[in-house]
């Protein structure tokens, strides 16, 4: 799972949760696979996202130097930290862990790459 995919999942499905975002990440194995820079596609990408996830996933992987806690401003005019950001959404892949639910504490395992958000009948 890229840390891209992380920044849009969320446990709002199950019954009782308001928000169910961000999800905690846990990360037991990954893999780094070096992808080419887009600076386009990531400045497209950055509204979409939401920074509080971004720098939740940089401190999980230990790139807090890297990121900062807070978005700045004119952030597509800085392309070393466009492609710190390329880095951790797009090189950075989550082999094995687990994410879990802010409001519930139900975790949801990550088993080669996938995410596995599947509900049972009594959660939805």
């Amino acid at each position: 799972m890229k840390l891209s995919t992380y920044n849009f999942l969320t446990s709002m499905a199950i019954k009782g949760v308001k928000v169910g975002y961000p999800l905690k990440l846990t990360i037991n194995k990954k893999e780094v696979v070096e992808t080419e820079f887009n600076a386009t596609f990531v400045e497209r990408l950055l509204p979409k996202l939401d920074w509080s996830a971004i720098y939740s996933a940089a401190q999980v992987v230990e790139l807090t130097d890297d990121i900062p806690a807070v978005q700045p401003e004119n952030i597509a005019e800085n392309e070393q930290l466009m492609q710190k950001l390329h880095h951790l959404l797009f090189e950075i892949d989550v082999l094995d862990g687990q994410l879990e639910c802010p409001e519930t504490g139900r975790v949801f395992p990550i088993t080669d790459g996938i995410p596995n958000m599947l509900l049972n009948e009594d959660e939805v």
